[in-house]
């Protein structure tokens, strides 16, 4: 592919990306710049991974990858991005908050505080989840 026919492919592919996740990392496009065609394969299964699914909304797919994260010892900026996505997919704090606490018995407290750091910076280290 020409090189400007790849510019605008990956141009095309990063504003879709961020349109759709409400957030995108440089490193992200930095690879969709070197090989959008790759980076649109992995977009793709990003897609049916935590989009809306025919039995899981996409909210309760966001609380799943919410918690693998805290587990696995995600970054914080992860952390935070995808629990303002489960935010706009109609998650409040409260939820999060639970969401974290299901974390503790199989993940431990080390899981659970590194959720609640990315939560404080959602909401505000003041602000208390509340029912709704």
């Amino acid at each position: 592919m020409p090189d400007g026919n790849r510019e605008q492919q990956a141009e095309a592919l990063i504003a879709k990306m961020k349109a759709a996740r409400g957030y995108m990392y440089p490193e992200w496009e930095f690879a969709a710049r070197q090989d959008p065609e790759f980076v649109e394969a992995y977009n793709r299964l990003y897609e049916l991974s935590l989009g809306e699914g025919r039995h899981v909304s996409a909210k309760v797919r966001e609380f799943v990858a919410i918690a693998l994260l805290c587990f696995r010892g995600g970054e914080r900026a992860g952390l935070v991005a995808h629990m303002r996505r489960a935010i706009q997919f109609g998650a409040t704090p409260a939820e999060l908050f639970e969401v974290l606490e299901a974390c503790v018995v199989s993940g431990g407290a080390p899981t659970f505080h590194r959720g609640l750091g990315a939560l404080m910076e959602v909401v505000g280290p003041a602000t208390r989840p509340s029912a709704g």
